[in-house]
């Protein structure tokens, strides 16, 4: 009988056919449930386009949803390398995520900032989910030595991170600010605001004044405002999704340990 330490070897080295198989059909079975959550995002960008208040959230919501159509046919491909036909499966997160979203339209004023403020946080909560969904398939894909499925899979999950981090600079760019100031509005009168004219809101809510030349700005931050040591995170954490020089963002394919960049750790 093998040792564990052999068992593990022959794990993530591909040599234990029935563990083998075993992955080859979780694999099958992930691609089908990706498959299914990239089809069902198609639509739901659309709506959420349709419901954006600025041009440029609408914008950017309708560009991914292209994208998700080439992420699609990249599915198919996979599909295609591996030898099995292409089928839809099932997920009830992005079912979830969808009604998320819906949720924001409804409990927010149409035509407001605040609006595509709760658009790009339920959009980040899909990208995330995208993320950690392909970064697992990468890593399943390399075990079975999939190399083609790898490869494709791999340039899908670049492209969710960089959508990641573009949601987030939307959102710093202009919507967190003027949705805060959008609000505070509304709880003051005609005198209130022109004295409000000369300050500003930072994304964290803290206002500053817009002639004072002593306001440093925080860029790289995410929607969420977090911030670790010396770094900014994005709204999961990870420098990697704000931080395009960090060394896990500029390393090549397939370098990284986490499962959820394409690594070979934590299935």
């Amino acid at each position: 009988m093998a040792s564990f330490g052999d068992s593990i070897a022959n794990f993530f080295g591909g040599n234990d056919m029935d563990t083998t198989e075993g992955l080859r059909s979780l694999f099958v079975s992930e691609i089908k449930d990706i498959y299914y959550a990239e089809r069902q995002a198609v639509d739901v960008l659309g709506e959420q386009a349709d419901a954006a208040t600025t041009d440029e959230v609408r914008s950017a919501f309708l560009q991914h949803q292209q994208e998700s159509r080439n992420q699609i046919a990249r599915l198919e491909q996979v599909f295609n390398s591996i030898g099995v036909d292409v089928e839809e499966g099932s997920c009830d997160a992005i079912d979830g995520l969808a009604d998320d979203g819906e949720r924001v339209v409804s409990n927010t004023e149409s035509g407001s900032l605040t609006r595509d403020a709760g658009l790009i946080l339920a959009a980040q909560k899909v990208e995330h989910h995208e993320i950690a969904s392909y970064g697992s398939v990468v890593t399943l894909a390399k075990v079975l030595g999939y190399t083609e499925a790898a490869q494709l899979l791999h340039q899908t999950l670049e492209e969710e991170k960089n959508t990641d981090r573009k949601l987030t600079q939307l959102a710093e760019s202009f919507i967190n600010d003027r949705a805060a100031a959008e609000n505070d509005d509304s709880s003051y009168n005609d005198s209130d605001r022109d004295s409000d004219d000369y300050t500003g809101v930072n994304p964290d809510g803290t206002r500053y004044d817009r002639g004072s030349s002593n306001q440093t700005y925080q860029t790289g931050q995410s929607y969420s405002g977090s911030q670790m040591g010396n770094g900014t995170t994005g709204v999961t954490g990870d420098n990697d999704y704000n931080n395009s020089n960090s060394s896990r963002g500029s390393s090549s394919y397939g370098s990284s340990n986490d499962a959820t960049l394409g690594g070979t750790m934590g299935i």
